[in-house]
C-alpha cells in the first residue's frame, strides 16, 4: 500500500476516541472499520475513510489522511492530518466504491 521504505500504516479499527467541545462536553466513539488508500499524486500521503460508532449508537464516516512527519519529532513516522484534505476526484471515487461494497 504505502512505499516499502516507510513505517506500516496505523490500523485505527476498535480504537477509542473522544471529541471535547469548548464547552466541556464530551462524545465518547469507536472506529469500527476503515478504508485506507495512498493518494496516487502523494505516495507519502494516505488518505482513510473510517466509520465510527458513538456511544449512543450513532454511525458517522471521517474522511481524514496520515502523511510522513518531516519536523524533527514526528520525522520519517506517520502523523495524523489535523486539516481539510484535498484529494484526486478517481481517489476519492475509489473510496467511495470501496465503502460501497462494505455496505
Amino acid at each position: 500500500m504505502a512505499k516499502s521504505n516507510y513505517p506500516p500504516l496505523p490500523d485505527n479499527r476498535n480504537k477509542k476516541g473522544k471529541n471535547v467541545f469548548p464547552d466541556g462536553y464530551v462524545v465518547r466513539f469507536t472506529i469500527t472499520d476503515e478504508i485506507r488508500k495512498p493518494q496516487s499524486d502523494a505516495p507519502h500521503k494516505i488518505i482513510y475513510l473510517q466509520r465510527v460508532e458513538f456511544d449512543d449508537k450513532r454511525v458517522e464516516l471521517r474522511l481524514c489522511y496520515y502523511i510522513i512527519g518531516k519536523l524533527p519529532k514526528m520525522k520519517g513516522k506517520w502523523v495524523f492530518g489535523q486539516y481539510a484534505t484535498f484529494l484526486p476526484t478517481k481517489d476519492f471515487k475509489a473510496i467511495v466504491n470501496e465503502a460501497r461494497k462494505r455496505e
